[in-house]
Protein backbone atom coordinates (compact mmCIF):
# COMPACT_ATOMS: atom_id res chain seq x y z
CA UNK A 1 0.00 0.00 0.00
CA UNK A 2 1.37 3.27 -0.57
CA UNK A 3 2.64 5.19 2.45
CA UNK A 4 1.01 8.82 4.46
CA UNK A 5 0.62 11.65 2.15
CA UNK A 6 1.94 14.69 2.15
CA UNK A 7 -1.00 16.60 1.61
CA UNK A 8 -4.79 16.29 2.82
CA UNK A 9 -6.15 16.52 -0.65
CA UNK A 10 -6.51 14.60 -3.68
CA UNK A 11 -7.35 15.65 -7.17
CA UNK A 12 -7.61 14.21 -10.72
CA UNK A 13 -6.08 11.20 -9.46
CA UNK A 14 -5.64 7.63 -11.04
CA UNK A 15 -4.58 5.51 -8.01
CA UNK A 16 -3.61 2.03 -8.56
CA UNK A 17 -4.12 1.19 -4.84
CA UNK A 18 -5.72 2.74 -1.73
CA UNK A 19 -3.31 5.56 0.47
CA UNK A 20 -3.77 5.40 4.34
CA UNK A 21 -4.19 8.92 6.48
CA UNK A 22 -4.13 8.02 10.29
CA UNK A 23 -5.95 9.92 12.40
CA UNK A 24 -6.28 10.96 16.32
CA UNK A 25 -8.98 8.03 16.85
CA UNK A 26 -8.40 5.80 14.00
CA UNK A 27 -7.35 5.34 10.41
CA UNK A 28 -8.73 6.34 6.90
CA UNK A 29 -7.72 5.08 3.39
CA UNK A 30 -8.57 7.30 0.65
CA UNK A 31 -8.95 5.63 -3.16
CA UNK A 32 -9.70 7.57 -6.41
CA UNK A 33 -9.76 6.46 -9.42
CA UNK A 34 -10.67 8.13 -12.83
CA UNK A 35 -13.21 6.80 -15.30
CA UNK A 36 -12.21 3.58 -17.60
CA UNK A 37 -11.38 5.33 -21.02
CA UNK A 38 -11.32 9.14 -19.68
CA UNK A 39 -8.32 11.43 -19.43
CA UNK A 40 -9.61 13.12 -16.23
CA UNK A 41 -11.01 12.70 -12.95
CA UNK A 42 -13.42 15.43 -11.51
CA UNK A 43 -13.63 14.00 -8.42
CA UNK A 44 -11.78 15.17 -5.48
CA UNK A 45 -11.21 13.64 -1.79
CA UNK A 46 -9.70 15.06 1.19
CA UNK A 47 -8.75 14.27 4.86
CA UNK A 48 -8.13 16.96 7.06
CA UNK A 49 -6.55 15.66 10.93
CA UNK A 50 -7.69 18.28 13.76
CA UNK A 51 -7.66 17.55 17.63
CA UNK A 52 -9.62 14.48 18.62
CA UNK A 53 -10.33 13.56 15.15
CA UNK A 54 -10.63 15.10 11.21
CA UNK A 55 -13.07 15.54 8.66
CA UNK A 56 -12.95 13.37 5.18
CA UNK A 57 -14.82 14.72 2.88
CA UNK A 58 -15.74 13.90 -1.12
CA UNK A 59 -16.51 15.77 -4.07
CA UNK A 60 -18.09 14.59 -7.68
CA UNK A 61 -17.43 17.37 -10.22
CA UNK A 62 -19.97 18.25 -13.21
CA UNK A 63 -20.67 20.12 -15.66
CA UNK A 64 -17.85 18.76 -18.47
CA UNK A 65 -14.52 17.49 -17.71
CA UNK A 66 -13.08 21.23 -17.23
CA UNK A 67 -16.17 22.15 -15.26
CA UNK A 68 -16.57 19.47 -13.42
CA UNK A 69 -12.79 19.17 -12.16
CA UNK A 70 -12.73 22.67 -11.42
CA UNK A 71 -15.74 22.62 -9.29
CA UNK A 72 -14.98 20.11 -7.14
CA UNK A 73 -10.95 21.40 -6.50
CA UNK A 74 -12.64 24.48 -5.70
CA UNK A 75 -14.98 22.70 -2.82
CA UNK A 76 -11.66 21.23 -1.45
CA UNK A 77 -9.82 24.30 -1.67
CA UNK A 78 -12.10 26.70 0.65
CA UNK A 79 -12.59 23.57 2.96
CA UNK A 80 -8.56 23.05 3.16
CA UNK A 81 -8.80 27.25 4.04
CA UNK A 82 -11.53 27.09 6.31
CA UNK A 83 -9.81 23.86 8.18
CA UNK A 84 -6.49 25.53 8.75
CA UNK A 85 -8.18 28.53 10.41
CA UNK A 86 -7.45 28.68 14.02
CA UNK A 87 -11.37 29.27 15.24
CA UNK A 88 -11.48 25.36 12.91
CA UNK A 89 -9.35 23.65 15.92
CA UNK A 90 -11.18 25.57 19.10
CA UNK A 91 -14.85 23.83 18.45
CA UNK A 92 -15.83 25.85 15.36
CA UNK A 93 -15.83 22.54 12.92
CA UNK A 94 -19.29 22.97 12.12
CA UNK A 95 -18.86 27.00 11.29
CA UNK A 96 -16.07 25.84 9.17
CA UNK A 97 -17.60 22.98 6.91
CA UNK A 98 -20.52 25.57 6.17
CA UNK A 99 -18.56 28.25 5.54
CA UNK A 100 -16.67 26.86 3.19
CA UNK A 101 -19.51 25.52 1.60
CA UNK A 102 -21.31 28.58 0.61
CA UNK A 103 -17.85 30.10 -0.56
CA UNK A 104 -17.75 27.05 -2.78
CA UNK A 105 -21.06 27.67 -3.93
CA UNK A 106 -20.21 31.21 -4.36
CA UNK A 107 -17.28 30.76 -6.25
CA UNK A 108 -18.17 27.94 -8.50
CA UNK A 109 -21.33 29.82 -9.66
CA UNK A 110 -18.93 33.09 -10.31
CA UNK A 111 -17.35 30.09 -13.02
CA UNK A 112 -20.32 31.11 -15.09
CA UNK A 113 -20.05 27.58 -17.13
CA UNK A 114 -22.66 25.81 -15.64
CA UNK A 115 -20.08 23.68 -13.26
CA UNK A 116 -21.24 21.73 -10.34
CA UNK A 117 -20.15 19.40 -7.26
CA UNK A 118 -21.80 17.45 -4.81
CA UNK A 119 -19.98 17.43 -1.32
CA UNK A 120 -20.25 15.52 1.54
CA UNK A 121 -17.88 15.57 4.54
CA UNK A 122 -17.92 13.46 7.67
CA UNK A 123 -16.69 15.40 11.10
CA UNK A 124 -15.36 12.89 13.34
CA UNK A 125 -14.02 14.26 16.60
CA UNK A 126 -13.96 11.57 19.59
CA UNK A 127 -16.26 9.05 19.49
CA UNK A 128 -18.88 11.14 17.80
CA UNK A 129 -19.59 11.72 14.02
CA UNK A 130 -21.69 14.84 12.37
CA UNK A 131 -22.66 14.25 8.61
CA UNK A 132 -23.21 16.87 6.12
CA UNK A 133 -23.78 16.78 2.06
CA UNK A 134 -24.69 17.88 -0.81
CA UNK A 135 -25.90 15.93 -3.76
CA UNK A 136 -25.61 12.49 -3.89
CA UNK A 137 -22.62 11.71 -2.84
CA UNK A 138 -22.86 9.68 0.13
CA UNK A 139 -22.33 8.92 3.20
CA UNK A 140 -22.95 5.44 5.38
CA UNK A 141 -21.32 4.16 8.44
CA UNK A 142 -21.90 0.29 9.58
CA UNK A 143 -21.08 -1.80 12.52
CA UNK A 144 -18.86 -4.99 12.82
CA UNK A 145 -21.87 -7.17 12.13
CA UNK A 146 -23.41 -5.12 9.20
CA UNK A 147 -25.80 -3.14 10.92
CA UNK A 148 -26.01 0.01 9.14
CA UNK A 149 -26.43 3.11 11.55
CA UNK A 150 -26.75 5.83 8.69
CA UNK A 151 -26.78 6.46 5.30
CA UNK A 152 -27.49 9.75 3.75
CA UNK A 153 -30.38 10.19 1.20
CA UNK A 154 -29.38 11.34 -1.92
CA UNK A 155 -30.58 14.60 -2.97
CA UNK A 156 -32.26 13.21 -6.21
CA UNK A 157 -35.63 12.17 -7.28
CA UNK A 158 -34.53 8.83 -7.22
CA UNK A 159 -33.19 9.14 -3.72
CA UNK A 160 -36.26 10.30 -2.62
CA UNK A 161 -38.04 7.58 -3.64
CA UNK A 162 -36.49 5.57 -1.82
CA UNK A 163 -36.60 7.40 0.98
CA UNK A 164 -40.21 7.37 0.72
CA UNK A 165 -40.74 3.71 0.35
CA UNK A 166 -41.71 4.57 -3.96
CA UNK A 167 -38.78 2.54 -4.87
CA UNK A 168 -36.73 -0.42 -3.10
CA UNK A 169 -32.86 -0.44 -3.93
CA UNK A 170 -32.86 -2.66 -6.61
CA UNK A 171 -34.80 -0.77 -8.63
CA UNK A 172 -33.48 2.22 -7.73
CA UNK A 173 -29.44 1.30 -9.12
CA UNK A 174 -30.73 -0.19 -12.14
CA UNK A 175 -32.89 3.37 -12.70
CA UNK A 176 -32.46 5.38 -16.05
CA UNK A 177 -33.01 8.21 -13.81
CA UNK A 178 -30.47 7.56 -11.03
CA UNK A 179 -27.83 10.41 -12.62
CA UNK A 180 -30.03 13.35 -12.03
CA UNK A 181 -29.30 15.62 -8.90
CA UNK A 182 -31.29 18.04 -7.85
CA UNK A 183 -28.89 19.60 -4.79
CA UNK A 184 -25.46 20.55 -6.18
CA UNK A 185 -22.88 23.02 -4.77
CA UNK A 186 -22.93 25.84 -7.84
CA UNK A 187 -26.61 26.61 -7.91
CA UNK A 188 -29.02 29.66 -5.89
CA UNK A 189 -30.86 27.12 -4.69
CA UNK A 190 -27.60 25.25 -3.06
CA UNK A 191 -28.98 23.69 0.30
CA UNK A 192 -26.69 21.90 3.06
CA UNK A 193 -28.06 18.89 4.50
CA UNK A 194 -26.36 18.75 8.21
CA UNK A 195 -27.15 15.70 10.22
CA UNK A 196 -27.59 14.74 13.77
CA UNK A 197 -24.53 13.70 16.24
CA UNK A 198 -24.48 9.87 15.87
CA UNK A 199 -21.78 7.87 18.09
CA UNK A 200 -19.07 6.21 17.09
CA UNK A 201 -18.37 2.51 18.69
CA UNK A 202 -14.95 1.32 18.37
CA UNK A 203 -14.25 -0.34 14.90
CA UNK A 204 -17.13 0.65 13.17
CA UNK A 205 -16.50 2.23 9.82
CA UNK A 206 -17.25 4.91 8.39
CA UNK A 207 -17.71 5.22 4.19
CA UNK A 208 -17.78 8.37 1.99
CA UNK A 209 -17.93 8.39 -1.90
CA UNK A 210 -18.78 9.24 -4.94
CA UNK A 211 -21.38 7.30 -6.96
CA UNK A 212 -18.99 5.08 -8.75
CA UNK A 213 -19.01 3.22 -5.65
CA UNK A 214 -22.78 3.09 -5.26
CA UNK A 215 -23.82 2.99 -9.04
CA UNK A 216 -21.93 0.12 -9.28
CA UNK A 217 -21.84 -2.14 -5.76
CA UNK A 218 -25.79 -2.98 -4.19
CA UNK A 219 -25.30 -1.53 -0.24
CA UNK A 220 -25.16 -5.00 0.71
CA UNK A 221 -21.98 -6.03 -1.27
CA UNK A 222 -20.33 -2.45 0.37
CA UNK A 223 -20.99 -3.28 4.34
CA UNK A 224 -19.76 -6.88 3.19
CA UNK A 225 -16.81 -5.72 1.91
CA UNK A 226 -16.08 -3.19 4.45
CA UNK A 227 -17.65 -4.25 7.95
CA UNK A 228 -14.61 -5.89 9.28
CA UNK A 229 -11.33 -7.15 9.26
CA UNK A 230 -8.34 -5.08 8.37
CA UNK A 231 -9.40 -1.68 6.80
CA UNK A 232 -6.66 -1.53 4.22
CA UNK A 233 -8.14 -5.17 3.00
CA UNK A 234 -11.28 -3.43 3.12
CA UNK A 235 -10.26 -0.77 1.16
CA UNK A 236 -8.59 -2.53 -1.45
CA UNK A 237 -11.58 -5.21 -1.97
CA UNK A 238 -14.23 -2.16 -2.32
CA UNK A 239 -11.88 -0.78 -5.11
CA UNK A 240 -11.36 -4.24 -7.07
CA UNK A 241 -15.20 -4.68 -6.77
CA UNK A 242 -16.28 -1.34 -7.93
CA UNK A 243 -13.62 -1.29 -10.73
CA UNK A 244 -14.31 -4.78 -11.75
CA UNK A 245 -17.83 -4.49 -12.37
CA UNK A 246 -16.82 -1.12 -14.29
CA UNK A 247 -14.36 -2.84 -17.02
CA UNK A 248 -16.34 -6.16 -17.13
CA UNK A 249 -19.99 -6.32 -16.56
CA UNK A 250 -22.16 -9.18 -15.30
CA UNK A 251 -25.45 -9.97 -16.82
CA UNK A 252 -28.13 -8.43 -14.19
CA UNK A 253 -25.85 -6.81 -12.27
CA UNK A 254 -25.27 -2.55 -12.07
CA UNK A 255 -22.35 -1.31 -14.16
CA UNK A 256 -22.05 2.05 -14.59
CA UNK A 257 -18.37 3.37 -15.60
CA UNK A 258 -17.61 6.48 -13.66
CA UNK A 259 -14.98 8.28 -11.62
CA UNK A 260 -14.33 6.53 -8.30
CA UNK A 261 -13.55 7.83 -5.04
CA UNK A 262 -13.66 7.12 -1.80
CA UNK A 263 -12.66 7.25 2.09
CA UNK A 264 -12.80 4.84 4.31
CA UNK A 265 -12.93 5.21 8.25
CA UNK A 266 -12.34 2.97 11.32
CA UNK A 267 -12.01 4.77 14.87
CA UNK A 268 -9.62 1.92 16.66
CA UNK A 269 -9.62 3.50 19.91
Amino acid sequence: MNSEPSTPVWVDQDMSEPVHVPLPRGEAWVYSRRCPGKEENQDAVGCFVLDGGGVLVVADGMGGQAGGASASRIALECLATRLSEPSAGSGGVRAAILDATEEANRRVLELGIGAGTTLAAAEVLADTLRPYHVGDSEILVCGQRGRIYLQTVSHSPVGYAVEAGMLDGEEAIHHDERHLVSNVVGTNEMRIEVGSPLSLNRYDTVMLATDGVHDNLHHREIVEAIRTGPLRTAAATLAEKAVARMEAPIEGQPSKPDDLTFVLYRRTS
